[in-house]
């Protein structure tokens, strides 16, 4: 892929889609030529996942990894069962936002996606890692469902600690928000980057330049959708 722009990452969106447009125009993001990392979890939680992929649709560069809420989509998408666990993680707003089923061309950016992606030696993943084990062999549950390096990384982070993940010079997650710890923008640890802020909950959606560190942050996306509980 020959970026000619600068290169972002995206945390959780979960259907938030006013929030993504903020985040890319306070990037003032160029479809053409930069490229973005979204690290999953389009799905499952404000109401319209459909116009989010929908913008990333126009993007030209795009990468897409796969979360656990985008699987559990894929899933009801192919088979059309809804699983109870599912519906406790707020599958009902993803199934309310396409009555008809979802369409191949949004089906086929979930199928297309990877659960992890390497940038030079830069980590993107959705969940999580195990340190110690060669990035291919690892398990699609860890890669999508693991808190465990977050927990590492928010322990040392808010106990002002040195931390480092061998093996990557820098490695980026979602998954596991920050605002349930009060805090609205991504927090680096060492070598890893925390990019979930919550834009799932009452927190909000976070971008980031990965070579400036300079992130955008969306208003909190209770007050974007006032009439909506997102996933309470």
């Amino acid at each position: 892929m020959n970026i000619k722009g600068n290169t972002f990452v995206v945390g959780d969106i979960h259907g938030a889609y006013r929030a993504f447009i903020q985040c890319l125009e306070k990037a003032k993001f160029d479809y053409n030529n930069d490229l973005l990392i979204s690290l999953g979890d389009v799905f499952d939680g404000w109401s319209e996942p459909d116009k989010v992929i929908d913008e990333m649709l126009k993007i030209s560069n795009l990468i897409y990894i796969r979360g656990n809420h985008d699987e559990f989509a894929l899933k009801w998408a192919e088979t059309g069962i809804v699983t109870n666990d599912w519906i406790l993680n707020s599958g009902l707003t993803t199934i309310n936002c396409y009555p008809g089923g979802i369409p191949d061309k949004h089906l086929n950016v979930i199928k297309d996606s990877g659960y992890y992606y390497l940038l030079d030696n830069i980590l993107f993943v959705h969940g999580g890692i195990e340190p110690d084990a060669d990035i291919k062999q690892q398990q699609k549950e860890t890669l999508m469902w693991d808190r465990n390096l977050f927990s590492l990384a928010i322990y040392y982070y808010l106990n002002k600690k040195e931390f480092h993940v061998n093996g990557f010079d820098e490695i980026y997650i979602g998954h596991s928000p920050l605002h349930r710890f009060n805090i609205y923008h991504p927090v680096n640890s060492g070598n890893v980057w925390l990019m979930d802020t919550g834009a799932g909950w009452n927190g909000c959606l976070s971008m980031m330049n990965i070579v400036t560190h300079e992130f955008f942050t969306s208003d909190i996306v209770t007050d974007l959708y006032p009439d909506e509980k997102g996933r309470f």
